[in-house]
């Protein structure tokens, strides 16, 4: 084990009703917080899960619907751009991820939070740092929540052209920065964020 690698999590529940949870889209300049929630089923185990971010698209649009069709239950919740902006980042993903949970249809017995924070609710819980690397339901769970915000940010490159929306899904890139620059903050675009603040200041 590397020096950097965070030792092997072992959980205090034991039992079958585990649900894991994770969100993607913290960092982008655009388009919403998204959340999942998953709980695996132990007799119909998953290869290959792990953080959403270290896989290859076409490996996780694999592991996507292989999730879709062996856990026991999932969910996938959200956070809008304008809640994000009223609520700041941490809360609205927090509030994402307690959506997820809430809309499994088989409720959980303990939910494992990839992360230090855990959202406001009454669930017996931990919180895993680094959980996406190290817990098989939370891994699942940032591979649903990335596929399913991945595709919606193409979709939306189609209504918002320009932006490469499609390519770096929203992200502070070089390309996105320059085009709202050149092209101003669109609807999708985080107001609350120093970069499209900035601009909408300076527009105005």
């Amino acid at each position: 084990m590397s020096k950097t690698e965070p030792p092997p999590y072992v959980c205090p529940y034991q039992g079958c009703l585990l649900a894991g949870v994770d969100e993607v889209g913290r960092g982008p300049l655009a388009g919403d917080v998204v959340a999942a929630a998953v709980i695996l089923d132990p007799a119909r185990p998953i290869e290959g899960l792990a953080d959403s971010k270290k896989l290859s698209e076409k490996k996780r649009e694999r592991l996507y619907d292989e999730i879709r069709e062996k856990a026991l239950s999932f969910a996938v919740a959200r956070a809008s751009v304008a809640e994000i902006d009223q609520l700041n980042i941490l809360h609205a993903s927090l509030l994402a991820m307690r959506r997820a949970v809430e809309q499994l249809e088989l409720q959980p017995e303990f939910v494992l939070v990839d992360g230090n924070r855990k959202p406001d609710w009454s669930y017996a819980c931990d919180t895993v740092v680094k959980g996406d690397g190290r817990v098989a339901a939370i891994g699942a769970a940032s591979i649903l929540a990335k596929v399913t915000r991945d595709r919606e940010m193409v979709e939306l490159d189609r209504v918002y052209p320009g932006y490469g929306l499609a390519g770096h899904k929203g992200y502070p890139t070089k390309a996105h920065l320059q085009a709202l620059e050149r092209l101003g903050p669109t609807p999708i675009h985080r107001q609350s964020f120093a970069p499209v603040k900035q601009l909408s200041m300076d527009l105005v």
